[in-house]
């Protein structure tokens, strides 16, 4: 069912867009439901959030998140990340390489000169193995190989989406190594709380619970240091529209063609939101609760109109944002920064929610 006026989705893509077999592992969309009738999808290729259907201010279903019809539509826009599990690092690392214990590992650089969200092929474009552990939970576990992009260790990783009867998607991931690595997991997914294809994000109003953020250079690796955001047009310490200032002269919103920054987050823990939406129209509200330093807040800068979303709606030059939890970008390559690094024997386990309400 779709909605008359728009291209916005009410329902859940079909499930036959997502049966194939990718590396010689079957590939399916896996649907949780929760006691207050909302609904997600996943996918294992890629362990991507591909719908999260929640009431609006009148109780009407609505997908808040960017996704496609199958698996061929998140192929296509596979350097865009939609909904994406993202790893074995998330964000920029610098030249494409780092130095861990004296050694220097070389990476793909597949960003300008640097390595984006873990190289050519990284984690949201690996068949996952899934076992959906009930009618809300569904457990992705994959093996990133030793040396598989140029990261070393044999990763063992799990991420485990539930949807929550509060209508929360709460996203625990948990890695192990054999040898010592670096690691930054996270989730790519795109919202808009009008709902996919219901026009510009701008007219969202933002909150993040920062005072600080990493400004960048011109190839968006950060410099190393913390500025204030206060008297800056990053100062979202009070809710402000996305649009409100994302077109004022200065240099980082130039670099990264609009908010494609990270946030240093307050100091916070899982129980208190440090990041939220609302949106214009729907009067859903997103709040983001996590145990990472960092937040991404990346505008839909890059968005061109270039792929057909569900539904038929195209994704148009920001008609989305994301707010990806995260360690700092570059951290291994920057000695100031929270670490990365991952040794055997120690787990690297984060929880990061996305409640919903109206």
């Amino acid at each position: 069912m779709r909605d008359s006026t728009s291209t916005k989705t009410t329902a859940l893509p079909a499930a036959t867009g997502f049966e194939q077999t990718i590396d010689g592992k079957k590939t399916e969309l896996y649907v949780l439901k929760n006691k207050s009738g909302a609904e997600a999808a996943i996918t294992n290729y890629g362990a991507h959030l591909v719908s999260l259907l929640v009431p609006d201010k009148n109780g009407k279903l609505t997908d808040v998140i960017l996704g496609f019809d199958d698996i061929a539509g998140f192929q296509k826009a596979g350097g865009a990340y939609y909904g994406a599990t993202i790893g074995r690092y998330g964000n920029r690392l610098a030249k494409a390489k780092f130095i861990l214990d004296g050694k220097e590992y070389k990476l793909f650089a597949n960003n300008g000169p640097n390595t984006l969200h873990g190289g050519k092929k990284g984690f949201d474009s690996m068949v996952w193995d899934a076992k959906q552990i009930d009618s809300s939970s569904i457990e992705l576990t994959y093996l990133s190989k030793d040396m598989e992009e140029g990261f070393p260790g044999n990763l063992k990783v799990k991420v485990v989406y539930t949807l929550t009867d509060d209508n929360a998607v709460k996203i625990t991931y948990e890695a192990s190594t054999d040898k010592k690595t670096v690691v930054n997991l996270t989730n790519h997914s795109y919202f808009n709380l009008n709902g996919q294809g219901s026009g510009t994000a701008l007219n969202h109003v933002v909150q993040i619970d920062a005072d600080g953020y990493t400004p960048v250079d011109s190839i968006l690796i950060p410099t190393g240091k913390i500025e204030p955001v206060k008297g800056t047009p990053f100062d979202f310490t009070t809710a402000t529209a996305i649009g409100a200032r994302i077109e004022t002269a200065n240099e980082q919103l130039k670099f990264g063609k609009g908010y494609d920054h990270n946030f240093v987050l307050k100091k916070h823990d899982i129980s208190t939101p440090i990041a939220n939406a609302v949106g214009d129209k729907s009067g859903i509200k997103l709040e983001v609760f996590t145990e990472e330093p960092g937040l991404q807040f990346y505008t839909g800068n890059f968005m061109n109109g270039s792929n057909t979303l569900k539904g038929g709606a195209k994704d148009e030059h920001r008609t989305a944002f994301a707010m990806e939890t995260q360690h700092y970008p570059d951290s291994p390559n920057q000695p100031s920064f929270p670490s990365t690094m991952l040794k055997p024997g120690a787990v690297y386990k984060t929880v990061t929610i996305y409640k919903f309400s109206k």
